[in-house]
């Protein structure tokens, strides 16, 4: 795990740098369930590119939330799963998912329109 030399102040804040990005919020929710390959990641998270996944697939390596296990085969497979320290991020996403559940519920006509 990657050392951070400076963490901000705030809490909240620290929790963003962490996981503050649309894509890493996705990774999450996706490898919660558990274990996956870069293939199924990229298919089931949708309009991602392999760039930008694999950059924050390495990022979130480096902060020590996701593992990656590479196995010598050909062709090349490699799988992520998450550390415990990414699970312990499960009520941060439940709690996200209900909050979307609730505004859909009450704002869902009306999203997207002008």
């Amino acid at each position: 795990m990657q050392e951070i030399k400076e963490l901000p102040a705030c809490p909240v804040e620290t929790t963003l740098m962490l996981i503050g990005d649309k894509w890493k919020v996705l990774i999450l929710r996706d490898l919660m369930p558990g274990t996956k390959r870069f293939g199924e990641l990229k298919k089931s998270i949708g309009n991602v590119s392999q760039k930008v996944l694999t950059a924050q697939l390495r990022d979130m390596e480096e902060n020590g939330l996701v593992s990656r296990k590479a196995y010598a085969e050909v062709p090349p497979r490699v799988e992520y799963s998450l550390t415990e320290l990414g699970r312990s991020l499960k009520p941060i996403l439940d709690a996200m998912q209900d909050w979307g559940e609730g505004y859909k519920a009450q704002n869902g006509q009306n999203i997207g329109r002008g």
